[in-house]
């Protein structure tokens, strides 16, 4: 039993000097304009259907 903690402990550790290599293995990119435009979109949309909603409920009043 004490073995096997000790193995457990060993690979554990080990494993915590790898794991940054292998948890980030692409090199972030830089948002393009066009990415930009996307998000804005999307919000702007998802702001659209939120108001909407909000507008058909009996319930809610501004």
């Amino acid at each position: 039993m004490m073995s096997l903690k000790r193995l457990m402990k060993t690979l554990l550790s080990k494993l915590r000097i790898v794991r940054p290599r292998i948890m980030n293995p692409y090199r972030k990119i830089d948002k393009t304009g066009s990415m930009r435009l996307e998000i804005r979109h999307r919000k702007a949309q998802k702001l659209i259907a939120q108001t909407l909603r909000n507008a058909d409920s009996n319930t809610h009043f501004f």
